[in-house]
């Protein structure tokens, strides 16, 4: 793989993770306690949406950090080994525990009768809706990483396979 396109991706990574941990040091906690302030009702509910989004976040960053291992693996030509297949679980485990949390807040908020600060309740139903948007998304990621997983395999089966031969 080209190493300029390794060393681009590998700053993009850098720079989410920092964003990430901007985000779950600052502005998530930032944002909840503001939202307290401007609706009181709230308060039961930051400290539990404030860790699940820091976890959340979490996720995503060891699934970048899985994904930067695999890119020293394909800089160094070592794609198609046994150990890639722990990094690529981790991607999907990963991904599979921020599903997990957004079902967990999706049926929080549709079971459970969370105030909203408006009178009609769109507040709570757009939650809702981007928490099941991100159910649907988290495990399409997943899906789709568990066939590529199983190509993977394929391809070091038959590398395995041409190796054995050569």
């Amino acid at each position: 793989m080209n190493r300029f396109f390794i060393s681009m991706l590998r700053a993009g990574i850098v720079a989410a993770v920092l964003v990430g941990l901007f985000g779950q040091l600052v502005v998530i906690p930032t944002t909840a306690a503001d939202e307290v302030d401007r609706f009181p009702p709230y308060a039961p509910f930051a400290v539990p949406y404030v860790a699940v989004a820091v976890v959340g976040i979490a996720c995503v960053q060891v699934a970048l950090g899985a994904v930067w291992m695999l890119l020293s693996m394909a800089r160094r030509g070592a794609v198609f080994t046994p150990l890639a297949f722990r990094w690529v679980d981790t991607v999907i485990g990963s991904s599979i525990v921020a599903t997990l949390l957004a079902l967990g807040v999706a049926g929080h908020l549709a079971l459970a009768s969370v105030p909203s600060p408006d009178d009609d309740g769109m507040a709570v139903l757009g939650a809702l809706g981007a928490a099941i948007a991100s159910v649907c998304v988290g495990t399409a990621f997943a899906m789709l990483v568990g066939i590529m997983r199983g190509l993977l395999r394929k391809a070091t089966d038959l590398q395995a396979e041409i190796a054995e031969v050569i």
